[in-house]
């Protein structure tokens, strides 16, 4: 990947000085700002000479250059194969001839990326349905929506050509209940109430997304206070559109709640000390933003039932909420 012709894509971080009081290594500055990018990948990009601080600036992985230093990463294109099928396991909530619902869990990339190419959500998909090719994308078949890496719960994927159009027309259309719950730090002054910006790509970020920014899409969010714990909050989110981040992002910059964990647009190591200190052992080691999609309802694209499925959220979330509560018993 030493050729400039397969650069496919430049990133570029500016080491803040929170930064440099946070992390200790530029491995983990990486890791922790690059989330949809794995270790090894990050770890490959370094070997390959892709990964360079400007001014001429010599890196090392275990130490992060002083606050100030830009650093560029340049990421090369998926390899030009469709998605093999992967025996991965997946929970199925429901499937007909038309449409597989599953219940995706947290860690898990939903279509191969640079850095995630294997261990999908599509590799799992096409085990289990083997006869996926030619819808919709062929590096994404029956790829109609996607949950962040990190973020667990209810996702449909079509089986059929007629299907993914149908489930495309009704995402286009905001025809699709998404009812989520977050974790987030902090307590929301406010009950309830409908989150309003654009949402487009971080000028100063490539990986983050930001609100108001220039040629930015419309996004929606209504939320809604659940339980109020010691410094934490629970909230239901329901998505009037889908935008990449749109939770993370509103809950952050218009909440001012970032989401439990979301080291991208928040400080996890500073949620760690401002939550009580059981919850903050429990989640010591764990990686990803505290957020759930419970609940995606919507009229199937052939058969025109109310297609309406609800999950609880995952172990370390439940376990989460229980320490909450006990501490408030």
């Amino acid at each position: 990947m030493s050729e400039k012709e397969s650069i496919d894509e430049v990133r570029t971080l500016l080491v803040a000085a929170e930064d440099f009081d946070e992390f200790k290594r530029l491995d983990i500055f990486l890791k922790t700002k690059l989330e949809d990018l794995s270790r090894n990948f990050i770890k490959f990009l370094f070997e390959d000479g892709q990964i360079t601080a400007e001014k001429g600036i010599k890196l090392k992985l275990n130490k992060l250059p002083s606050p100030g230093t830009v650093i560029n990463i340049n990421i090369p294109p998926p390899p030009p194969l469709d998605a093999k099928a992967e025996d991965i396991p997946l929970p199925i909530l429901f499937e007909d001839e038309y449409l597989v619902i599953v219940n995706k869990p947290s860690g898990m990339v939903t279509h191969p990326a640079p850095g995630n190419y294997t261990g999908t959500l599509v590799n799992a998909i096409l085990h289990h349905c083997p006869d996926l090719s030619g819808i919709g994308d062929a590096k994404r078949p029956g790829i109609v929506h996607r949950l962040d890496k990190g973020t667990s719960g209810v996702m449909v994927v079509a089986k059929t050509q007629k299907a993914h159009e149908g489930l495309v027309q009704l995402f286009s259309k905001h025809d699709i209940d998404r009812v989520y719950q977050a974790l987030c730090i902090g307590n929301s002054k406010l009950l309830s109430g409908k989150l309003e910006s654009t949402i487009g790509r971080d000028p100063s970020n490539r990986i983050k997304m930001a609100v108001n920014v220039k040629n930015g899409r419309d996004a929606v969010t209504y939320y809604k206070v659940l339980e109020r714990f010691e410094n934490c909050t629970l909230m239901e989110c329901q998505l009037e559109t889908g935008r990449t981040h749109q939770i993370r992002v509103h809950m952050a910059s218009l909440l001012g709640t970032a989401v439990v964990c979301d080291s991208t647009y928040g400080n996890s190591n500073q949620h760690l000390l401002r939550i009580p200190s059981q919850l903050a052992e429990h989640l010591k080691d764990y990686s990803h933003p505290l957020l759930h999609a419970r609940r995606l309802g919507f009229v199937h694209p052939i058969t025109k039932e109310k297609i309406d499925f609800e999950v609880d959220p995952p172990e370390v979330f439940q376990r989460s909420l229980e320490i909450l509560r006990g501490l408030d018993e």
